[in-house]
């Protein structure tokens, strides 16, 4: 598949626009995905073929932070976007790859994951 990034609750229009001027260059598909879809499996809002979707839309309250989610890149994608998204100055606490274990979660269950995460980080 191609290189692909999930973005979640990216509201402030400059911002992201910013974001996407800085990943355009990096050929990376670019997949905004609606609160109404946090229910979904991860790796069905990329697009794979082989996963089900479900039926019930979430209509529950937005996510507090912005979050990515970088699909189908190689480590040295990865550390450009990262490089573009600096140089940028563009700072986004909540990132992840898509793994094995996390390919089945929905938008809540990696939020989640990724809150508890940062906030272990930011309490060393």
């Amino acid at each position: 598949m191609k290189p692909t990034i999930l973005f979640f609750n990216f509201k402030d229009k400059p911002r992201f626009d910013k974001i996407i001027r800085a990943i355009l260059p990096l050929k990376i598909k670019i997949i905004k995905v609606n609160r109404e879809d946090y229910l979904q499996p991860i790796s069905y809002l990329i697009g794979k073929k082989d996963i089900d979707s479900t039926l019930e839309k979430y209509n529950g309250p937005e996510l507090d932070n912005e979050m990515l989610l970088l699909a189908d890149m190689t480590d040295s994608q990865i550390n450009q976007l990262l490089g573009s998204l600096r140089k940028a100055g563009v700072a986004i606490n909540l990132k992840a790859v898509l793994t094995e274990n996390n390919q089945y979660w929905n938008t809540l269950q990696l939020y989640e994951e990724l809150k508890k995460e940062n906030e272990a980080l930011n309490t060393l």
